[in-house]
């Protein structure tokens, strides 16, 4: 809870509820509301759309939109590529490729970005699965390659937990809450300077 409270702002990156809908999203974002009302989010594969619709209603969906705060743009794309079992939110890489556009369409040239998501980007340790291989999209890692974000905070994959680079871009999972993972960072539109802790 004092770490809430001491930051500036909380991302959620997705897996807000376990196989909820909006009543289970309102509840935890009530929860982090507590101790910090600055909340942005992207739902994740094991949310229902009904989720995702409540974020959107509450003004704090990042999927497929961006909002800048003191001179960061913020954006992202919720959901997952197809995971090994079927899941409620699952889209494609045609899919993200066109989400993200949507969302950076409008930033102001030269804005610093963060990116949320909840699927990780390709080919990077944190999206190593528990077989040994890369489950990332391609087209995420496509849109940090050529826009080196800040940062780019993703969920999803449990045991891929850390911080690994696509070029200048800190790429961060902490891994589940509920086992005590988050992230933090310190960002300026200069960069950004983060890692993973545990509750």
């Amino acid at each position: 809870a004092g770490h809430l409270a001491a930051a500036e702002l909380v991302l959620l990156a997705g897996d807000i509820t376990h196989f909820g809908r909006a009543k289970e999203a309102a509840e935890v974002v009530s929860a982090v509301r507590r101790h910090q009302p600055h909340v942005l989010a992207v739902a994740g594969n094991c949310d229902h759309p009904e989720a995702a619709g409540y974020l959107a209603q509450e003004g704090i969906s990042l999927h497929a939109r961006h909002e800048i705060r003191e001179g960061i743009a913020f954006l992202g794309a919720g959901m997952s590529l197809p995971a090994l079992m079927h899941t409620p939110s699952e889209i494609s890489e045609g899919d993200f490729a066109r989400f993200l556009e949507q969302a950076a369409a409008g930033i102001p040239e030269g804005t610093p970005l963060v990116l949320v998501v909840h699927e990780p980007p390709r080919d990077t340790g944190t999206d190593l699965a528990f077989n040994g291989r890369h489950v990332g999209s391609v087209a995420i890692r496509q849109f940090v390659e050529a826009r080196q974000p800040l940062a780019c905070f993703h969920g999803h994959i449990h045991e891929g937990r850390g911080v690994d680079h696509i070029g200048r871009t800190p790429v961060l999972n902490p891994g589940p809450l509920r086992h005590g993972g988050y992230a933090w960072a310190e960002i300026t539109p200069e960069g950004c300077r983060g890692g993973i802790r545990s509750a």
